[in-house]
């Protein structure tokens, strides 16, 4: 008895198939002039689904002539018809439910292919954006100029070494604002200050790179301080290498020369 008014309550609370126009649109912006899915099963783009209810997979397909986009619900003779997207975006009338329900529920393709156009998600998503690029110039605008020099080398590279420390805050903040997220993650890494570090020293000729990128010297008397491994990026190399008991004496002794 409890079981049965558990499903009655479970039946009445279910969401019910909003009856609406829909607009679908490509995945990553995409507006190519005609782009068409998969609009029934075949060995090279199958088209199932997996019924959690009935165990087991169902096959689709796009009949107009039906009701339901399950060919084991489509009795008779069936109309076949081709999705097609125009210009990035498919609008499928409210009369069209079949297709609608192909594409707002069983279609593999769906949020990989395309999306339906949901106001709400899309403000969500973009009060989330406005949110992150806010965090982010906010924190460009409290980070100190040397992590702000070390942040803006990845982007911009040694062009930093002649900005003014105004002009590197302003570009940080750019940045910030046009990538947040790579911006964050690069503030969140401490191996980029260090990575800064070391090509200060080698810009000033503190410590010198090996014309061949695999070994770091001291520049004043050309003594060998690490062989950086095999395929690694030099710079990186020196980042880590400083975190390491011998590095950081190396990093302590450098850091004096610049004071």
């Amino acid at each position: 008895m409890e079981e049965t008014k558990e499903k009655e309550q479970e039946t009445t609370t279910a969401p019910k198939w909003e009856v609406k126009d829909r607009t679908y649109f490509l995945v990553g912006n995409k507006e190519p002039i005609t782009f068409k899915i998969s609009s029934r099963n075949t060995t090279r783009h199958p088209l199932m689904w997996f019924d959690q209810e009935k165990g087991y997979e169902r096959e689709l397909r796009y009949a107009t002539n039906k009701r339901s986009p399950f060919v084991d619900e489509q009795e008779g003779p069936v109309t076949l018809a081709h999705i097609i997207f125009k210009d990035g975006t498919l609008f499928v009338p409210k009369e069209k439910i079949a297709l609608q329900r192909l594409l707002s529920l069983y279609h593999p393709g769906k949020d990989r292919l395309y999306r339906e156009h949901n106001p709400r998600a899309i403000a969500k998503d973009e009060l989330e954006d406005l949110e992150l690029e806010i965090d982010a110039m906010n924190a460009a605008y409290a980070i100190d100029v040397d992590q702000a020099e070390a942040i803006l080398r990845v982007e911009q590279g040694s062009s930093v070494s002649n900005m003014s420390s105004k002009e590197v805050k302003r570009d940080l903040i750019l940045f910030a604002k046009k990538n947040p997220k790579t911006f964050i993650a690069l503030a969140n890494d401490e191996n980029v200050v260090l990575r800064n570090f070391a090509i200060k020293a080698t810009e000033a000729n503190v410590i010198k790179l090996a014309d061949d990128q695999r070994t770091f010297k001291w520049g004043s008397n050309g003594r060998k301080l690490m062989t950086v491994p095999f395929d690694e990026n030099p710079y990186s190399a020196m980042a880590a290498w400083f975190k390491t008991d011998e590095g950081l004496e190396v990093y302590k002794s450098i850091e004096k020369k610049f004071s």
